[in-house]
């Protein structure tokens, strides 16, 4: 079955119009997600996917965060841990609330977008997904935290870690410990806005797709995200300057 991609982004355009574009997180999420829409696209493209997974990542990548503006409205946060988990809101939102016939008018997909996004935020994919289903889920994922990527590099701090200025922020023993030791970090952990940027930083090592850590380093994000702060805390300047150097060697060996 055709998906009729234009009518999900003009149905889209139609859900997000209730509320405040000049709110700074709605417009960086409405922004958000029609970039990782077409990161989606872009991936399936170039993983030589057909033309029906080609148009499965697009809608996945329109709906998979469409659980955040209620988020915003409610509790003006990003931070599932103090507010609500964004990816089962969305599944609310799509299939109990039945949004997701404005969408997609046939229910064929309902299973596995209602999959692809349940896992988008996860720390690991769920066991027993099928074959298709596995791949949605990795592609929405990569698609997502490359996005992640390029908002982190270009957009508002403020609108990201809720202020402007994070130089006299700590990163916390336990979040550094885990992502020198891990590279995983437990978002329950997490206890400041610095915690938050290095958990951004480990998304790297949960790419799945070569083509994704490719396309990472030939934007350059990384090296953009770390000039962006300058810690005052000494420990933290110092732990800070770890992290960027382990995921950039993890990047250039992984992308040869």
């Amino acid at each position: 079955m055709l998906i009729d991609i234009n009518l999900a982004k003009k149905n889209f355009s139609e859900y997000v119009k209730k509320y405040d574009y000049k709110d700074k997180q709605v417009k960086l999420k409405i922004t958000h997600i029609e970039r990782v829409s077409q990161m989606a696209k872009k991936l399936a493209i170039e993983l030589n996917l057909n033309a029906e997974d080609i148009s499965l990542a697009e809608l996945i990548g329109l709906l998979h965060d469409i659980g955040r503006f209620e988020q915003i409205k409610n509790y003006h946060t990003f931070i599932d841990s103090k507010s609500i988990n964004h990816a089962e809101y969305a599944v609310k939102v799509l299939f109990e609330d039945g949004l997701i016939r404005k969408f997609i008018e046939s229910d064929e997909y309902d299973n596995l977008i209602r999959k692809a996004i349940l896992n988008h935020n996860r720390l690991e994919i769920e066991d027993g997904l099928s074959d298709k289903e596995l791949l949605h889920a990795k592609l929405i994922r990569d698609a997502d935290k490359l996005d992640i990527f390029y908002t982190l590099t270009f957009e508002d701090k403020s609108a990201i870690y809720g202020k402007t200025d994070l130089s006299y922020e700590i990163i916390s023993d336990e979040i550094y410990r885990e992502y020198m030791e891990n590279r995983v970090i437990n978002y329950c952990h997490m206890n400041t806005p610095a915690d938050l940027l290095v958990a951004n930083f480990a998304y790297v090592y949960n790419l799945y797709f070569k083509q994704s850590l490719i396309i990472l380093k030939n934007k350059n994000y990384l090296e953009k995200i770390y000039k962006r702060f300058d810690f005052k805390d000494r420990i933290t300047k110092e732990r800070y300057e770890n992290i960027y150097k382990q995921v950039k060697t993890y990047i250039d060996n992984k992308s040869c």
